[in-house]
């Protein structure tokens, strides 16, 4: 009998596409960590376009650090020791900023970053940590990853912070929130690229 007239098969291959979409629903969730922060003290009547946007990026900092912090952010790390997962502790990921005007019609500003890790990254990793655990080399990679990707997001961000600011947008409360999303990907080659982190964030 074939697939197409076997019902117990039919049934099978039903609960099986079932359990990929589960399985699949558990990635996106276990993929990501993220961290808000929301900021309820209003900036002075008075205060400058500087000062004003000095309050963003301190909002934006405070959310960074909650985003490093996260218990979600050790579990990506743990992930690269998992066979299969992330392949030969190669992946790929995007840092997303999000800035929320809780107290405007605004719509949120997100400004999004890629990033990739390549498995030399890990290796050059242990020389810092000076152990081979790929779980806390990928965490330390994860998170200067993090750092540039938050970065590089807030300067995308810039013209439309500087627009909220002429709105009045920010003159309420703010919040920010910092997501890292971490996907398997395929190493394609030795490229290196600058892993150098900056000065303006913690």
């Amino acid at each position: 009998m074939s697939l197409r007239t076997n019902p117990d098969r039919i049934l099978e291959n039903i609960d099986r596409s079932r359990n990929r979409d589960a399985e699949s629903a558990a990635l996106n969730i276990d993929r990501q960590a993220e961290g808000r922060e929301l900021e309820t003290e209003m900036p002075d009547l008075d205060a400058t376009t500087p000062e004003r946007a000095k309050r963003i990026f301190a909002i934006l900092e405070r959310a960074y650090t909650r985003t490093a912090q996260r218990a979600e952010l050790g579990r990506l790390a743990s992930r690269f020791q998992a066979v299969g997962d992330i392949h030969h502790h190669h992946a790929r990921g995007d840092v997303s900023v999000s800035i929320q005007y809780m107290d405007h019609e605004r719509y949120d500003d997100v400004g999004v970053s890629p990033f990739e890790i390549r498995p030399y990254e890990i290796t050059d990793a242990k020389k810092e940590t000076k152990t081979s655990r790929a779980d806390v080399n990928a965490l330390k990679v994860l998170r200067k990853q993090l750092h540039r990707g938050v970065l590089a997001a807030h300067q995308k961000l810039e013209p439309r912070i500087r627009d909220a600011i002429r709105d009045r947008a920010d003159m309420g409360h703010v919040q920010v929130q910092v997501t890292v999303d971490l996907r398997p990907a395929e190493y394609k080659g030795p490229l290196r690229v600058d892993m150098s982190e900056g000065d303006d964030l913690p």
